[in-house]
């Protein structure tokens, strides 16, 4: 039994297949048939706190669009301990994926007609955060939203990862509480944009916009 998600990447490839061999006319066909416009921006936005099962969710749902789609991994490896998580994540990934490392500038890479998963906007803007330590955090917002529009503006299906930071009360340290604000206001202003926003709980996706 097929999910949306699968249905509509036999749809992607088979679409691809009829542009090749039989002009518009039929590819235009096929992307009624399956409600999946290939020439058509949509961003979405997968949030949740750790471990709520957000990548893999983000992951099913991307190759669920796409035969092969494009895995955007914006981790720094911190120590030690951040290398393993992220080999983790590398070796959960499946041949399909196309794997670009990019720590900050997402808008030098074209993803035109493509699904991109950008894991995570965390890690992203923590990356923003610590080259920018002299600055306030409205600039640093400012440089991250400047840099999303001009990733974001391009024809692609993209989805964004991201962490719900300030669920468990104010910090007592200075610097965590900087970064809350700095999240929070990011993860507003994505799911702005977002046509799409997913909430994951335990593992269980819960739709907030659509």
């Amino acid at each position: 039994m097929f999910s949306p998600f699968r249905l509509q990447s036999i749809c992607h490839s088979t679409l691809g297949d009829i542009l090749t061999q039989n002009g518009d006319k039929r590819a235009e066909k096929w992307k009624k048939c399956c409600n999946f416009d290939l020439d058509m921006k949509r961003i979405i936005l997968i949030t949740g706190g750790e471990r709520s099962g957000k990548s893999t969710f983000a992951e099913q749902m991307a190759l669920g669009m796409s035969l092969n789609p494009i895995y955007i991994a914006t981790a720094h490896p911190w120590d030690d301990e951040f290398r393993q998580r992220i080999r983790r994540h590398q070796e959960r990934r499946v041949p399909q994926w196309t794997n670009i490392e990019e720590e900050r500038e997402l808008s030098k890479h074209q993803v035109e007609g493509r699904v991109v998963l950008i894991d995570c906007l965390t890690l992203w803007a923590t990356n923003f955060f610590f080259a920018n330590e002299g600055k306030d955090v409205e600039e640093v917002l400012g440089e991250l939203k400047d840099e999303f529009l001009r990733f974001t503006n391009q024809e692609a299906t993209f989805i964004f990862v991201t962490n719900e930071i300030g669920m468990g009360g104010v910090s007592p340290n200075a610097v965590q509480r900087r970064f809350t604000d700095l999240m929070g206001w990011l993860n507003q202003f994505v799911a702005q944009q977002a046509d799409e926003v997913v909430l994951m709980v335990s593992g269980i996706p819960v739709k907030l916009k659509s």
